[in-house]
C-alpha cells in the first residue's frame, strides 16, 4: 500500500481500519450461530441469551474501560482489546459446551466495549488535533465491515459449513486490518491520565447524563429498526414476504450513505442541529408512516429513520470524548444498553398494545434525541 503523506489522511485511514475491524469481526462470529446452536443442540432462547451475554459485558465493560483508558491510552487500549477479540474466534469455534460459549462470548463482549470506546476516542482525538470533521465516515466503516464479513461468511459457507477455514481466512483479513490502524494512530490521544488522577472517581455530570440519554434513546431506535422493521412490514403493513426484509434494507442503505455525507454537514452546519433536525426527521417521519398505514409508507418512514439517527451515534462519542474517558465511557455504556435492551421494551409495547404502538414507542425515541440536543455543550468544527 502506498503511504499517505498527509498526516490527516493517514490517521483517519489508521483509525476508519479500527471501525472495519469491529464490524468485520462481530459479523464474522454471529455468521456462524446457526453452526453452534446445532453443535450445542440449543434452544432458540438459549441462542438469544448467548447474543445477550455479549451486550451484557460489553455494558457491563464501563468501570473497566474507564480505568484502562486512563491507564494506557486510547491507542494502546485499541490493540490490546484487537488482540482479544482476535483470540475469540478459536476459542468460540472450540466451545465444548453452553456454560463455556457463554462466558466466551461475555468476555468478547468486554473486548468489544474497550475498542468500541478506544476507537471513539481516537477518532474525537484527530477532529480534535486537526480540527476537522471525520467520524461519521469512520462510523461508515463499520457497516461496511459487517458488510464484507457477511459476504465472506456466505463465500465460505458454500464450499465448508465447519468454522475452522472460515475463521482462519477472518484472522487474517482482520490482521491485514491492524496492520494499517497501525501506520497513523494518534500517539498523544489526550486520555492517559497521571497515577493521581485514575484514582480519582467522580459523578457523571448533568451533561453527560444527556449525552448518555441521547446515546441510549439513538441506539434503541436503530436497533428496533433491525428487529422489528420486517415483523412491522409483514404483520401491521401486511406486505408480501418477499418485500418484509426490504426494510432492514432501507434503513441500512439510508444509513450508511448518510454517514458517508454527514461530516460536510457537520462542518457546515454544526453537530447539534445535524443531530436535532435528523433525529426529529426520524420521529416524526415514522410516526407519519405509522399513521399513515400500508406498506410504501412504511419503507419512506424507515428511510427516514436511516437518514436522521446516521449521525447521532458519532457526533455523541465526539461530544462524550471532550468531557474525557469517564464521560465517553459511561456513554459509550448507555448507547449499548439501548442497543440490547430496547429491542426487549419495544416487544413488550408491542405485546401489550400491538406492533404499531411499538413502532409509535420507537419515533418517540427519535425525539426524545432532539429534545437531548439542546442540553449538550457540541463542538466547533470547521475544514471538512
Amino acid at each position: 500500500m502506498l503511504p499517505i503523506r498527509d498526516g490527516f489522511r493517514r490517521s483517519q485511514v489508521a483509525i476508519a481500519a479500527l471501525f472495519c475491524f469491529l464490524g468485520f469481526q462481530y459479523v464474522t462470529w454471529v455468521s456462524r450461530l446457526p453452526w453452534i446452536k446445532d453443535e450445542l443442540d440449543l434452544t432458540a432462547t438459549e441462542l438469544g441469551l448467548l447474543l445477550m451475554a455479549c451486550g451484557a459485558g460489553a455494558a457491563a465493560s464501563f468501570p473497566l474501560v474507564a480505568h484502562l483508558m486512563k491507564a494506557m491510552g486510547a491507542k494502546r487500549l485499541a490493540f490490546a482489546s484487537a488482540g482479544a477479540l482476535l483470540l475469540f474466534l478459536p476459542a468460540f469455534a472450540a466451545a465444548p459446551n453452553y456454560p463455556a460459549a457463554l462466558a466466551v462470548v461475555a468476555v468478547d463482549g468486554v473486548a468489544v466495549g474497550c475498542l468500541n470506546v478506544a476507537m471513539n476516542a481516537q477518532g474525537a482525538a484527530l477532529e480534535r488535533i486537526h480540527e476537522r470533521t471525520a467520524m461519521a465516515k469512520m462510523h461508515a466503516t463499520f457497516s461496511a465491515g459487517s458488510l464484507a464479513a457477511a459476504l465472506l461468511a456466505s463465500l465460505v459457507q458454500t464450499a465448508t459449513r465447519e468454522p475452522a477455514a472460515h475463521f482462519a481466512v477472518a484472522a487474517v483479513l482482520l490482521v491485514a486490518m491492524l496492520a494499517v490502524a497501525r501506520t497513523g494512530l494518534p500517539a498523544d490521544d489526550g486520555f492517559r491520565a497521571p497515577e493521581k488522577e485514575r484514582r480519582r472517581r467522580r459523578l457523571p455530570s448533568r451533561v453527560t447524563l444527556w449525552m448518555g440519554c441521547a446515546m441510549a434513546f439513538g441506539t434503541v431506535t436503530e436497533g428496533a429498526m433491525n428487529d422489528w422493521s420486517t415483523l412491522y412490514l409483514e404483520d401491521v403493513a401486511e406486505a408480501a414476504p418477499e418485500v418484509a426484509p426490504l426494510g432492514i434494507a432501507v434503513v441500512s442503505v439510508m444509513m450508511v450513505a448518510a454517514r458517508l455525507f454527514a461530516d460536510g454537514w457537520r462542518t457546515r452546519w454544526g453537530d447539534g442541529p445535524v443531530v436535532g433536525f435528523g433525529s426529529a426527521l426520524a420521529g416524526t417521519g415514522l410516526a407519519v408512516a405509522v399513521l399513515a398505514g400500508g406498506v410504501v409508507p412504511a419503507l419512506l418512514g424507515f428511510a427516514c429513520v436511516g437518514l436522521g439517527v446516521a449521525a447521532v451515534t458519532p457526533c455523541v462519542y465526539v461530544a462524550a470524548a471532550r468531557e474525557g474517558p469517564d464521560a465517553l465511557s459511561l456513554v459509550a455504556s448507555m448507547g449499548t444498553t439501548g442497543l440490547l435492551g430496547g429491542p426487549a421494551v419495544i416487544g413488550f409495547v408491542a405485546g401489550a398494545a400491538g406492533l404499531a404502538w411499538g413502532m409509535g414507542a420507537v419515533a418517540g425515541c427519535a425525539l426524545l434525541v432532539s429534545l437531548c440536543t439542546t442540553r449538550i455543550r457540541w463542538p466547533a468544527l470547521s475544514n471538512a
